[in-house]
């Protein structure tokens, strides 16, 4: 009997297309009433971290975008709301392009017009990297929880998704897309020595002159006193990282803050450090290992990425549906391995579940996951070539 057991969980052939979509419903019921549950939060006296966006929105439209960056006027704009709770701006300027619009909204409707556009940004750079998956795609569960904070991990994921499968086909377009990550750098350190590593110098170029463009363009447009602005808030990100209790070290989701809970600060950076230089080495390898495909070495790389910034929260990985789904749609093709589907289902809850989990467990399980992530893809190459020799694969 037991052996069945671990046989059943071993195969899971129980989870059919069938099954997965059916459970799709339920977990997109669910998300929806996580949702709405969200926004009546946001609401609430506590506040959001929305009110950030749309703070810095909202005096950017009112014409005075420098005041993004000041402490003071943001208090005042964010409680404005009704809100006890204000947060501060960090995001480069060119973040101000997109937060603007929203800020011209009262804030109730700037949140759902926020989480509407960027969900459907995201939905369809994922949907259209993988059409017939799109049921897992509108339920992820990192997805959802991006949603709920209103953050902006699905404007991101959708730059990262869409940079990676445009690559092969406009690898011009690839690079401008990617370079969009101006507005938030830390997620794309490993790109330029991914692009590197296999010569894409039209992308490499391309990404560099769309970041520097957007970087020119704030400043034409938003003032030189918008970009000195900014370098104030430098002092308030450190602010917030050395008065940060263990709570927010929970609620992050990479090696570094894991391992501040339980050693000095030095060895928990160098040990991030360690990882960022390892995903690097992996990143230029991918190419090689995957025979030149973008797509499987871009999945790899968009793994990669959940280890290598220091600084990182589960709501930031909405990304990581891309490497989840192209081990998925080459099980489909391949055949799937012992215990694989178990773990991509395990895989596919990790941004939500471990953020839940993160405080009552009193660590963020989320680099493991990661780690697990990135090792099997790195391994699927090996399988897949191993098993294209065996005739009965």
């Amino acid at each position: 009997m037991r052996t069945t057991v671990i046989d059943h969980l071993r195969h899971a052939d129980w989870l059919d297309t069938r099954r997965v979509r059916g459970y799709a419903v339920i977990v997109g019921i669910a998300s929806l009433l996580l949702l709405v549950n969200s926004f009546i939060k946001a609401m609430g006296v506590e506040g959001t971290d929305f009110l950030a966006f749309w703070g810095a929105g909202h005096v950017t439209i009112g014409g005075d975008p420098a005041a993004a960056y000041d402490l003071e006027v943001q208090e005042r704009v964010q409680t404005a709301t009704g809100s006890e709770g204000w947060f501060a701006f960090v995001n480069p300027p060119p973040f101000l392009f997109a937060a603007a619009p929203f800020g011209a909204l009262p804030f109730p409707l700037a949140w759902i017009a926020w989480v509407a556009v960027t969900f459907a940004l995201w939905a369809w750079a994922s949907i259209r990297a993988f059409v017939q998956l799109w049921p897992i795609v509108i339920v992820f569960p990192g997805a959802l929880l991006a949603a709920g904070h209103a953050q902006n991990g699905l404007l991101t994921g959708a730059i990262l998704i869409a940079g990676v499968t445009l690559l092969d086909r406009r690898p011009v377009l690839s690079g401008a897309v990617l370079g969009m990550l101006v507005i938030k750098p830390h997620l794309a350190l490993l790109i330029p020595f991914w692009l590197a590593g296999a010569g894409k110098w039209r992308a490499f170029l391309a990404a560099g002159m769309s970041g520097l463009a957007l970087l020119l363009l704030s400043w034409l447009v938003l003032g030189l006193d918008t970009m000195l602005a900014y370098t104030t808030s430098w002092n308030a990100s450190a602010a917030i990282m050395e008065n940060a209790d263990r709570a927010f070290y929970l609620r992050m989701a990479t090696p570094f803050s894991q391992l501040s809970l339980i050693a000095p600060t030095e060895i928990a950076l160098a040990v991030n450090i360690a990882s960022a230089i390892g995903m690097i080495i992996l990143a230029f390898m991918s190419w090689n290992r995957f025979g030149g495909d973008a797509l499987a070495s871009g999945a790899l790389v968009l793994a990669a990425t959940a280890l290598t910034s220091p600084y990182l929260f589960n709501y930031d990985l909405p990304f990581l549906i891309l490497p989840i789904l192209w081990l998925v749609r080459e099980g489909l093709r391949q055949g799937f391995r012992p215990w694989e589907k178990l773990a991509l289902v395990l895989l596919f809850a990790a941004p939500h579940a471990t953020r839940a989990m993160a405080l009552p467990l009193g660590m963020n399980p989320m680099p493991i996951c990661a780690a697990l992530l990135v090792w099997m893809i790195w391994s699927r190459a090996q399988y897949v070539q191993e098993n294209i020799k065996n005739p009965e694969y």
